[in-house]
């Protein structure tokens, strides 16, 4: 008979699954924080000193509408949702508690990234915030291949977003250098 890789394992009988309400509530947490961290600091309206900053800073010929970008993270966030899910549903092992430590540390970085760069407007730190999450990113898709390929798959578009968002983000230091 074929078993469920939920079922199995060393730990198995010591740890039942976490049930799929609990699994849901946690991976949430991958919209939630990022942005309840970003909300004191983001380039809105409501914040209208950080809207002008913003709106002030030159930008590069290849810095997208800012409208593609909350569609963008939508994405990126819902991709890390699922791999919050699948790796929360994965039998306990090493490779697992590496790939959720992981996740949340990035999840903490997206937020981290917005009040360096909008709240303190330090464009040097968000630039190395941003390289240093590509690098977090992909050791995440390294642990989470190890657990749930689907969960792999589902954070690569977050490392390709903040390798691009480094790039992004060190062109608008180069081009705003004294600026804050």
């Amino acid at each position: 008979m074929f078993s469920s890789p939920r079922t199995h394992g060393p730990h198995a009988a010591a740890t039942p699954p976490l049930s799929p309400w609990l699994c849901a509530s946690l991976a949430s947490s991958a919209f939630v924080v990022p942005i309840a961290m970003s909300a004191s600091s983001s380039p809105a309206p409501i914040h209208p000193r950080t809207f002008a900053w913003y709106a002030s800073l030159r930008q590069p010929w290849f810095k997208p509408p800012d409208a593609l970008i909350p569609v963008a993270w939508l994405g990126i966030e819902s991709g890390l949702a699922y791999a919050a899910y699948q790796l929360l549903r994965a039998p306990p092992q090493p490779a697992r508690y590496r790939a959720l430590a992981l996740l949340a540390g990035n999840i903490m970085a997206i937020g981290g990234w917005s009040r360096l760069f909008f709240g303190r407007k330090d464009l040097g730190a968000s630039t190395v915030a941003a390289a240093a999450m590509v690098g977090t990113g992909a050791a995440l898709v390294q642990q989470a291949r190890k657990v749930d390929g689907s969960a792999a798959r589902a954070t690569v578009p977050f490392v390709a977003w903040v390798g691009f968002a480094t790039v992004l983000t060190a062109a608008i230091w180069h081009l705003n250098r004294g600026r804050r």
